[in-house]
């Protein structure tokens, strides 16, 4: 049997620790959301709870990229994974004796931690990608995919534990398991990677760190829409579309579930689903073009299928966030790829950074809008809304460059 390549073991070490990390983030989302809606909270105020969570993934992603380039990946990775450590003790310090609003402040402050600890685990984990899988675009590729795909369907099965434990240990008895579990994770990241991987010449300001170069910069504002269209229905207006048509918690909860672990398997196979090219952007970019149109037209037809109230309403919705899903998980993938390709080796870790804080930044938009949007017109808006954001993203693809001499060499 053939040794594990040092690469190969360190990738597979970020990816393990991001999975622990992600099952809890997704376990959090479902705790936070079925627990305050069980308390009576309005559609606009659940959103509300997730803003600053989002929000604060803007700033630590830009942060995040320069730390990571400054003092190393693995370091930056364990930061995050303290730092969501510190966001579930603050959470579950939450009392009922205390008054709506204060409860409100104080959850949406730990979630701002938990947003913090997120992104720049994402952003450590995703530029370890880089630094371990190298130039090859195939290889990059294979490796980006894996890891993007088995970490939103670990999300997905975050979401069922969150359900399952809030029903069996309540709120505070769920973050402290899960708070004691990413203890462990941490401790061994600690001692099981190298603790200077990816470290490298920071950026001196903080306009060489935003003045990425042209095809970072479109990629990362058509990632801004294209996160954006999936949250304005998928944080707040589906799941209390199902609940309103009858579904219990445990069926929305497993709706969600289903739906994310399901996208993440399709973003896994994407390498499969796209034809791919000798110098890694020659078909891929083309692909992210026709996906991304071909994704905006789905909630169009269902926006026209809830106007005309069509039966079975919930049924049709399901069956069409499925093939958006599909489209979805394919066009995630491929901008995950393209990122490190256009992305310089020197300041990867500054280049993901970025895009990820655009991401964010789509997050941000799009969680806002998911309770305005219903609050104000239903479904129906927010799938309007969702279209409209698909439009811009398409619309900005056309300028990506898809030869590989249109792109500098680093971004600086």
């Amino acid at each position: 049997m053939a040794p594990v390549s040092p690469g190969l073991r360190n990738y597979l070490i970020v990816t393990s620790a991001y999975w622990s990390f992600t099952l809890t983030d997704g376990a959090l989302r479902m705790l936070v959301l079925m627990h305050f809606f069980r308390l009576g909270y309005s559609p606009f105020t659940l959103s509300l709870l997730f803003l600053l969570y989002e929000a604060a993934g803007i700033g630590a992603n830009l942060i995040g990229g320069w730390l990571a380039t400054r003092f190393g990946i693995a370091r930056m990775l364990a930061v995050g994974l303290s730092t969501q450590i510190a966001g579930f003790l603050l959470l579950s310090a939450v009392s009922p004796d205390w008054t709506a609003a204060l409860s409100v402040a104080w959850v949406v402050i730990a979630q701002g931690v938990c947003g913090v600890a997120k992104d720049l685990t994402k952003t450590a984990s995703k530029s370890a990608i880089k630094a371990t899988a190298g130039n090859a675009s195939g290889q990059l590729f294979r490796w980006v995919a894996w890891f993007t795909g088995s970490k939103n369907a670990m999300k997905g099965v975050g979401f069922f534990l969150g359900g399952l434990l809030l029903d069996r240990l309540g709120f505070a008895g769920a973050l402290w398991l899960m708070a004691g579990l990413l203890a462990i994770v941490l401790l061994a990241v600690l001692l099981s990677l190298p603790a200077m991987m990816g470290k490298a010449k920071a950026s001196k300001s903080f306009r060489e760190l935003i003045g990425k170069n042209r095809a970072v910069n479109l990629l990362a504002g058509a990632r801004v829409f294209l996160f954006g269209a999936r949250d304005v229905w998928f944080v707040v207006g589906v799941p209390v579309f199902l609940y309103s048509q009858g579904w219990n918690f445990t069926m929305v909860g497993s709706f969600m579930a289903s739906w994310t672990i399901a996208y993440g398997l399709v973003q896994a196979a994407a390498p499969r689903l796209v034809r791919r090219s000798a110098d890694g952007l020659a078909a891929e970019v083309p692909a992210a073009r026709h996906w991304s149109l071909a994704l905006a037209l789905i909630p169009v037809a269902l926006a026209v299928a809830v106007v005309l109230a069509l039966e079975p309403l919930e049924w049709i919705v399901v069956a069409g966030l499925g093939l958006f899903g599909l489209a979805f998980a394919v066009n995630s993938s491929v901008h995950s790829y393209l990122i490190l390709a256009y992305a310089g080796s020197e300041k990867a870790a500054e280049d993901v950074g970025f895009y990820y804080a655009a991401n964010a930044l789509g997050r941000f938009c799009g969680t806002l809008l998911s309770g305005l949007l219903y609050q104000w017109g239903g479904l129906a808006y927010a799938l309007a809304g969702s279209a409209v954001m698909l439009a811009a993203c398409w619309m900005i693809t056309l300028s990506l460059p898809v030869r590989r001499e249109a792109v500098p060499s680093h971004a600086a």
